[in-house]
């Protein structure tokens, strides 16, 4: 960025991909603030030299931020920033990301989706059985979709979707109308806005309000052939309440990509759940060529002391 001066903006990165990031840095044009690179927290603690910006992992930045006390911003290369939003410091910006994760995230959904219309798995299974499957497949076209959320990810989610055809159905803390969605409904509503779902999609943040939403109650409200998928936080669903419902065939099945624990504990009942099926967190994973962007914008800006986009309310969580 020509002409832009960074001297007062060094930056420290604490990323598993902190190379990467300062690869893409040092090649962009005009960018001369000072970089340095970790990739564990430890290391970035023990070497902390008053950078007063720092680019990485909420995960690994949350362990030492209350070491780091020259601070004044955190970019967050993560969708979510819950590990930062609650640890007890909040004297700093905070900042996240968005734009980027919405096609990823589509993407996965839609395969998931189109699987289950398709009847993917059934299809493998005769085959692999030597069974002439020869019943019809299913379309998106008119299903009734619900996605839980309605920012960047579930709108490009269902920008998508309704061009396939789906109807498609939000819903909101506020309950406000935004487009693409069919229609809009607020949290207290939960039990309308779930009745005659084909599909309901969660991509909400962590917060506390958002923490088991989907419980034993909400779940008894999908019709019996729903399926649930997941690529929001693993907070929003009561887990042990969702085990129920597929082994006892009360929904039609689930895809979960994010859990309150991570890995997944081997003896979770999550493994074993009828019809579910289960992924590492990979739905969206950050590419750093398309997340430096939002942070080369936000350093400029930074250092022009102008407002921050994406900046993070600590007390509502996004």
């Amino acid at each position: 960025m020509p002409g832009t001066k960074h001297q007062n903006s060094a930056v420290m990165i604490l990323s598993r991909d902190a190379q990467a990031y300062r690869d893409l840095l040092r090649a962009e044009p005009g960018f001369d603030a000072p970089v340095h690179t970790c990739t564990e927290p430890e290391q970035a603690a023990a070497g902390y030299r008053g950078e007063r910006v720092v680019l990485g992992e909420p995960g690994l930045i949350a362990d030492i931020i209350d070491r780091l006390p020259g601070v004044e911003w955190v970019q967050s290369t993560w969708a979510g920033v819950t590990p930062l939003v609650r640890s007890r410091r909040r004297d700093y910006r905070l900042t996240g990301v968005k734009g980027i994760f919405g096609a990823p995230m589509t993407e996965y959904v839609l395969a998931y989706l189109l699987a289950n219309e398709i009847r993917l798995v059934e299809r493998l299974r005769a085959q692999q059985q030597g069974i002439w499957l020869d019943q019809a497949s299913g379309r998106l076209a008119g299903r009734h979709i619900g996605i839980m959320g309605t920012g960047s990810i579930g709108r490009h989610m269902a920008r998508v979707l309704t061009g396939l055809n789906a109807r498609v159905r939000g819903l909101s803390r506020s309950g406000t109308h935004r487009e693409p969605f069919h229609s809009v409904q607020s949290v207290d509503r939960l039990p309308a806005f779930l009745e005659g779902l084909d599909y309901l999609i969660l991509t909400l943040p962590d917060t506390p309000e958002t923490t088991g939403l989907l419980d034993a109650s909400a779940l008894s409200a999908l019709p019996p052939h729903a399926v649930v998928i997941n690529v929001g936080r693993g907070n929003a669903i009561d887990h042990d309440a969702l085990v129920e419902a597929l082994n006892q065939g009360r929904i039609g099945g689930a895809v979960l990509d994010v859990f309150e624990e991570e890995p997944l504990p081997a003896k979770s009942p999550l493994w074993t759940a009828r019809n579910l099926k289960i992924t590492a967190h990979v739905a969206a994973l950050t590419s750093p060529a398309e997340m430096l962007p939002v942070f080369i914008d936000n350093h400029a800006r930074f250092t022009r002391r102008e407002p921050l986009r994406f900046e993070i309310d600590f007390d509502r969580g996004y």
